[in-house]
């Protein structure tokens, strides 16, 4: 008796690509305070010095990880301008809709008792 193969089902949702992408990138060549994010042509793009304003090269478009020690404020508009898009701590990740334009990497101190 011959068993007929399982049907090959596509990812249930299209934005997990992105993602998937991004995973796999970050494993085989992010380093310690990377930001990467995937363009509107589906490429990785990656900011290796986080500081201030930093233009979304390509349109962040889709999935992002903010490896870095900074929390990243994505915006709508070039050069950090109008409202904000997502707000990502170190660590962070996911899917963001609609689309940034720039990113702004802050860097928060924690006060120390003496």
């Amino acid at each position: 008796m011959r068993i007929p193969p399982a049907p090959v089902r596509p990812f249930a949702l299209a934005g997990a690509v992105p993602l998937l992408l991004l995973a796999a990138a970050g494993t085989a060549q992010a380093g310690s305070g990377d930001f990467q994010y995937v363009d509107q042509r589906d490429r990785i793009a990656r900011v290796a010095t986080p500081d201030g304003c930093q233009e979304a090269r390509g349109g962040g478009a889709r999935g992002v990880i903010n490896n870095t020690p900074a929390t990243a404020t994505l915006y709508a508009e070039p050069g950090c301008r109008g409202s904000a898009v997502a707000v990502l701590r170190p660590g962070a990740g996911g899917q963001i809709t609609p689309r940034f334009a720039s990113v702004r990497f802050e860097i928060t101190a924690t006060a120390q008792r003496p």
